[in-house]
């Protein structure tokens, strides 16, 4: 016996029409993640101070430092690794560290540089354009490069603009921008300030011929109005909004962003209960928006007598970063490689097992303990493939495990992104 439809076309066609804003809302604005590789880290260097040998420099000062106390094994035991565990990880950190010891390099002419004058900004911006051009061109540049500049607050305005058009200006006359150029608005405290900075890139593509939207940027939450504006609204959440598809990524500020809230300076820490709620408040503004996250930084740095407590330290900070989802970090000196790379590999090596178990009992509908749904599977994809990605497992032992190659795990874990593709 057939079923009799109560609501007609036109009761379907009204639905349709009154969720057409909504249909072109979450098209434009939620696009979710685009698929491309996020760095495990980013680098921050004085501007003045990058060379074109600089990652390969610190490459040789994390693994002689390693060396120096036991060994990239011990470490991982430092880092509460079992036996087995740590075996498998140090000589992949030991890879990572000869070939790829920074994925993620910011030139800084921020915090890192001071107030130096205009001139010898103008000069060092210039220099440092060219500097990394000539590392692309040598392929010793990291994936990915790019600058901070002064933020866009009144008294530096006019000179992080000025650096920023003398650094990108350069690039694009000295041989071209990298395929992974980053730029990093600092202490942002308004969303006019990101509207601004959205101007100042869209001009620069207009006067250089490049295509819209092709100079992205981070900001970074430094500052509580971002949390919490004078209206009683997040306006970090109106972000992504305002601007659609142009902000890369939103950094945790640790430092500046805890002393604004009078946080003596001896507790000012990535794991502070002020810390965790604007980290909290950021994930929530770009759920599902394709913008990244990034944690804040240590400054307490493996030297001296207090290596290995430091690098115990770091190395649980950056695991407790990776389990609440946030899966880039600052690195402030060469000596945090090693704790960045054995934490993070220990990490992705420890979950593959069961999240490998998870992917292949939901593809071949097997029953099991766990009964995971589609978001969830895309979950485990995804965690999978950033394993992969940053070095941590490799993409047989995956195939291995789950019976599914890379290509299939991107489908996992991107579906909208696939979906596109496939019209």
């Amino acid at each position: 016996m057939a079923a009799h439809l109560s609501l007609s076309a036109a009761d379907l066609a009204h639905i349709e029409d009154s969720l057409s804003a909504t249909d072109a809302l979450l098209d434009r604005n939620y696009p979710g993640d685009d698929g491309s590789r996020q760095p495990v880290h980013t680098v921050y260097v004085p501007a003045d101070k990058f060379t074109p040998t600089l990652a390969a420099d610190w490459g040789h000062e994390a693994r002689s430092l390693a060396s120096n106390h036991g060994g990239l094994e011990r470490l991982g035991s430092l880092l509460g690794q079992d036996d087995e565990l740590a075996a498998a990880v140090a000589p992949r950190v030991a890879t990572k560290l000869a070939a790829e010891p920074i994925e993620d390099l910011r030139l800084d002419f921020e915090d890192g540089y001071g107030n130096r004058g205009d001139d010898a900004e103008d000069a060092a911006a210039i220099t440092a354009a060219r500097a990394v051009n000539t590392a692309v061109s040598q392929g010793t540049a990291p994936p990915f490069i790019g600058i901070r500049f002064k933020c866009f607050e009144a008294p530096t305005r006019a000179r992080g603009i000025r650096t920023l058009d003398l650094f990108v200006s350069t690039l694009v006359e000295t041989g071209g921008l990298p395929d992974g150029l980053v730029l990093t608005l600092p202490k942002v405290t308004t969303v006019d300030q990101v509207r601004a900075m959205d101007f100042a890139v869209s001009r620069l593509e207009q006067i250089h011929g490049l295509a819209a939207g092709r100079l992205r940027f981070e900001v970074q939450v430094e500052t509580p109005q971002l949390i919490l504006g004078a209206d009683g609204t997040s306006p970090v959440a109106r972000l992504a909004h305002e601007i659609p598809g142009r902000i890369s990524a939103l950094h945790y500020g640790t430092y500046d962003y805890s002393a604004s809230l009078e946080v003596s300076a001896e507790y000012q820490s990535m794991e502070h209960p002020v810390a965790d709620f604007a980290k909290e408040v950021m994930q929530l503004a770009v759920a599902g928006t394709g913008i990244r996250l990034s944690d804040g930084s240590t400054n307490i740095i493996p030297m001296g007598d207090g290596v290995e407590s430091a690098w115990a330290l770091h190395g649980r900070l950056v695991r407790r970063s990776l389990e609440r989802g946030y899966y880039q970090g600052w690195d402030l000196h060469a000596a945090q490689l090693p704790s960045r790379f054995s934490a993070t590999y220990a990490f992705y090596r420890q979950g593959l097992p069961a999240s490998a178990a998870r992917l292949r009992n939901y593809v071949e509908q097997t029953p099991g303990a766990v009964m995971d749904e589609p978001a969830t599977a895309k979950a485990l994809a995804n965690f999978v493939l950033r394993g992969v990605v940053c070095g941590a497992v490799g993409a047989d032992e995956v195939a291995a495990l789950t019976g599914l190659d890379i290509p299939q795990l991107t489908v996992l874990a991107h579906p909208r992104l696939a979906l596109s593709t496939s019209k």
